[in-house]
């Protein structure tokens, strides 16, 4: 599949989509499907919806559905056990849940299976044993990435460790594995660690107030969303000892920070790598919220894969337009062969 297919543009800012303002009732044949969506404040949460939300128009257009609902919340589980709390009572077929916690909404989750609600929670998992899992291999990927970054500075210098959302299992688990990575690189000194919420703005924010404070910086170990565009940003704002020559950067995928490496690399031969779970996965996880419910059987835990860039393809992304996370598109075909067809251990 083309890894440069993207989503549609980002969804306007609503805590509450739907295809109607009424839902129109389930029958046997026609499902009603929903997505709770924890948070919405970062662009990568943004294509995720609009790529449900194509799905789902594209599977209501066919017949195959009645309709479907789209609830998105602020980041607190309240909300979240709120948003399921209603879509059991309104009985809906499937919810495919972004968690807010990977633990703490499991009891709502366990109310909807036992209602026969199909659960699937998906990138920002949900561990309650009825629900399907839909997630990335955050750990793998990151260990991966820092790796590459670590070894680009020689194995030593200092380093700025951005996370990502504030309680979320992605966050955990990436940050698990570059402190793991970090741990096997003594040389390498950890000189600040900060929040982004895998959002532009945000981490601009946090790494513009701590570098005044800062030694030199080296590298910087992100995680994705659109962190990436803020911390460069934080940089070039900063000047200095930068201006000549910029840390190491992750990439997470940002079409903005793309095409700023671009210009770096031409400017100075700057080199860095990209690595990004994909927006698409909302599309995914539609076609198997919808096959669950005709009765597919696939594994409980299914992997999606992540996009890289890097220096050697870099010029195949370098023309995306602006405010995108390079992500393909997840159609119902790819999801029966790929997902609903996986064994155990693919």
């Amino acid at each position: 599949m083309d890894v440069k297919t993207l989503a549609l543009a980002c969804a306007t800012a609503a805590l509450l989509t739907a295809s109607s303002a009424m839902p129109v009732a389930a029958t046997p044949d026609k499902p009603v499907i929903a997505l709770s969506n924890a948070y919405f404040g970062n662009t990568w949460r943004h294509q995720m919806v609009d790529a449900f939300e194509a799905a789902a128009k594209k599977a209501k257009e066919e017949g195959k559905i009645a309709d479907y609902i789209i609830l998105n919340g602020d980041g607190t589980v309240a909300q979240q056990n709120s948003q399921i709390a209603e879509l059991i009572l309104k009985k809906v077929d499937a919810i495919a849940v972004d968690a807010a916690s990977e633990t703490a909404v499991n009891g709502i989750i366990e109310k909807a299976c036992k209602a026969g609600i199909k659960v699937v929670s998906f990138d920002s998992i949900a561990s309650a044993p009825c629900n399907y899992q839909l997630n990335f291999d955050f750990k793998g990927y990151k260990k991966q990435q820092a790796e590459w970054v670590l070894k680009k500075i020689g194995g030593k210098g200092n380093v700025i460790v951005v996370r990502g959302v504030k309680g979320s299992a992605p966050d955990a688990d990436m940050y698990s594995a570059q402190e793991a990575v970090l741990k096997a690189n003594p040389d390498v000194k950890v000189v600040a660690t900060v929040y982004g919420q895998a959002t532009a703005s945000v981490a601009q924010s946090a790494v513009a107030n701590a570098l005044p404070s800062l030694p030199h910086v080296d590298a910087v170990l992100g995680q994705g969303g659109s962190d990436d565009t803020g911390i460069a940003q934080a940089f070039d704002q900063y000047g200095g000892e930068y201006a000549k020559k910029m840390p190491v950067i992750e990439g997470g995928g940002s079409s903005n920070f793309i095409q700023w490496w671009s210009k770096q690399r031409e400017a100075n031969g700057y080199s860095t790598i990209s690595m990004n779970t994909t927006p698409g996965i909302g599309g995914a996880a539609f076609w198997l919220a919808y096959g669950l419910v005709k009765g597919a059987t696939p594994p409980k835990l299914m992997i999606m894969p992540v996009a890289t860039v890097t220096d050697e393809n870099l010029k195949d992304y370098s023309s995306l337009p602006a405010g995108v996370i390079v992500s393909p598109s997840y159609s119902q075909a790819w999801v029966e062969e790929n997902l609903i067809k996986a064994k155990v251990g693919n």
